[in-house]
């Protein structure tokens, strides 16, 4: 008996020194992702009335809609990068440096070998898309096309530059960048500001854009270089890269996928729309697109942890690390989305004017459709760490072209616009609303029954509060428009952020789930203070 409870004892322990390493890695690949999306959101803040009074609105609209053609074509690389970072996750708890050198190789030759199809695409897309904008001036054709050949350049160096980042978040490590590459996001600021200072209009915005990406490859070269001693190359066996080019094959697919899931409403509605529409879906959307860099930083911080578990073959440990992570993201989703849908026509006047704002039926499905899609991406980020992607990307493949038609005929024929697109994209996507938590159900011996009774509180939580928020933002905003100051909306954000968590986490959460993530938040805070 006395053996028996120290085994169990021992056991425990251990566990308890596995969460409390995890979580350490989890926080500290948080606070690195915080920083990194905190810079981003000043930037964003601060550089777009910028570029919406620099460039104008038709020009604004040309710039958003080329970054989100250069996504499309990013897939082409054969995304060598994410499939080594999902593969060093997989292997992370490896000793064997060789072999994770022989990934590097992997990942490089498949680079090298997807490189054609990468350059003939970005040439296509180069001369063709002034006329993919509708209505787009005969005297922009040259100034387009010379802003897009420079996007599509940052492209190609980008799929190439990932790679020292790749294999540092592979190794659980991402939290090594910590402030400096924050500091990168406002020096590419700075770059596009200067541009639009000396009147180099589009064309020198892409400049600071290509730049900005080179200074942060040979910055995430020197951090891997500095924290990851077995870092390098080396001869992989024919196996390997074919094993490794099948996989690189999945994750280009996805890309193309995600690409379809994000970007495609900006190229819709340039096309069958207008570019002056697509910078007023743009900036109305600007606000709730935080939503998915902010889960992300909880999701992605985990992700790498979360990695090792399945590798460990622990599915049971994983099952419950997956309850958690979902938990947090429909938490955070529903505190700021509520949030966001009544005070976003506030900020929106007070950022770029009152005439750039959707309308409140807008957006509010705008933050159904984010909200929607920070939950299918979870997902589809755990599926990636089994490494089994093919039904994963099938489903989504189908998903996403059905979206992208349905929305286009909404657009396009029915002529409804920037509603009748965001209700195409998620009718489109309902699919993997379902589809994913039954693969991942299938995987870690989860029914998708007890799945889906585990969310019926939350979802019921998440329209009444959309609903409310919606109602009393028109309600402040009935007759007059509702004046505020910078001050005063910031007051009125915290106030919101504060109640409305409050409601989320006990309307929500059942007791059970409340205590998960009260010991997850305590052993956060006790990792903190050490």
């Amino acid at each position: 008996m006395t053996t028996l409870k120290l085994t169990q004892r021992l056991r425990s322990l251990s566990r308890l020194l596995s969460d409390e390493n995890l979580t350490k890695k989890a926080y500290m690949n948080a606070i690195a992702a915080t920083l990194d999306y905190g810079a981003r959101l000043v930037t964003g803040f601060l550089v777009t009335p910028f570029l919406v009074s620099g460039l104008g609105d038709s020009l604004y609209g040309v710039w958003r809609t080329l970054t989100n053609l250069t996504g499309y074509i990013s897939a082409a690389s054969g995304r060598p990068t994410q499939a080594l970072k999902w593969t060093i996750a997989h292997v992370q708890s490896s000793a064997d440096y060789e072999e994770k050198r022989r990934h590097v190789a992997s990942a490089l030759i498949v680079w090298v070998l997807f490189f054609p199809l990468l350059g003939t695409l970005s040439g296509i897309v180069v001369w063709f898309v002034p006329f993919w904008i509708k209505d787009l001036p005969a005297e922009y054709y040259l100034i387009v096309r010379a802003a897009a050949g420079l996007l599509m350049a940052d492209m190609i160096v980008t799929t190439l530059t990932i790679l020292p980042q790749s294999v540092l978040e592979g190794e659980n490590l991402g939290y090594k960048r910590m402030g400096l590459s924050a500091t990168l996001v406002f020096v590419g600021s700075g770059l596009a500001i200067l541009a639009l200072y000396l009147n180099t209009g589009l064309v020198g915005v892409c400049v600071a854009e290509l730049t900005t990406t080179l200074l942060t490859g040979l910055f995430f070269l020197y951090v891997v270089r500095s924290y990851v001693p077995w870092f390098g190359v080396a001869r992989p066996s024919w196996p390997m890269v074919r094993q490794f080019f099948g996989l690189s094959g999945w994750f280009l697919v996805w890309r193309l996928v995600t690409q379809l899931m994000t970007a495609s409403d900006l190229i819709i509605l340039s096309m069958l729309g207008s570019a002056k529409l697509v910078t007023t879906y743009a900036l109305t959307k600007y606000a709730p697109e935080s939503l998915i860099d902010v889960v992300a930083i909880v999701v992605f911080g985990s992700a790498p942890g979360l990695g090792g578990i399945i590798g460990s073959g622990d599915l049971k440990k994983a099952s419950r690390v997956r309850g958690e992570i979902m938990l947090l993201s429909w938490l955070v989703t529903v505190i700021i989305g509520t949030t966001i849908l009544l005070w976003n026509r506030a900020f929106i006047q007070l950022w770029v004017g009152p005439e750039r704002y959707a309308g409140p039926v807008q957006n509010f499905w705008i933050l159904v459709l984010i909200t929607q899609f920070v939950l299918i991406r979870n997902d589809a980020s755990i599926i990636d760490l089994t490494l089994v992607l093919s039904r994963k990307v099938l489903l989504g493949l189908f998903s996403a072209v059905l979206s992208v038609v349905i929305a286009a005929l909404l657009v396009g024929y029915f002529k409804a616009g920037i509603l009748g697109l965001i209700l195409g994209l998620i009718a489109g996507r309902s699919i993997l609303s379902l589809a994913y938590p039954l693969l991942i159900g299938r995987f870690l011996g989860v029914s998708l029954f007890s799945q889906f009774r585990g969310t019926l509180r939350p979802i019921g939580t998440t329209l009444v509060l959309f609903f409310l928020a919606t109602r009393l933002d028109g309600f402040l905003n009935s007759g007059a428009s509702f004046d505020a100051t910078w001050i005063g909306l910031f007051f009125l954000v915290v106030a919101t952020v504060g109640a409305v968590s409050l409601l989320a986490f006990f309307l929500g959460l059942n007791h059970d789930q409340r205590q998960r993530i009260l010991e997850r938040v305590r052993l956060v805070i006790s990792t903190a203070a050490r």
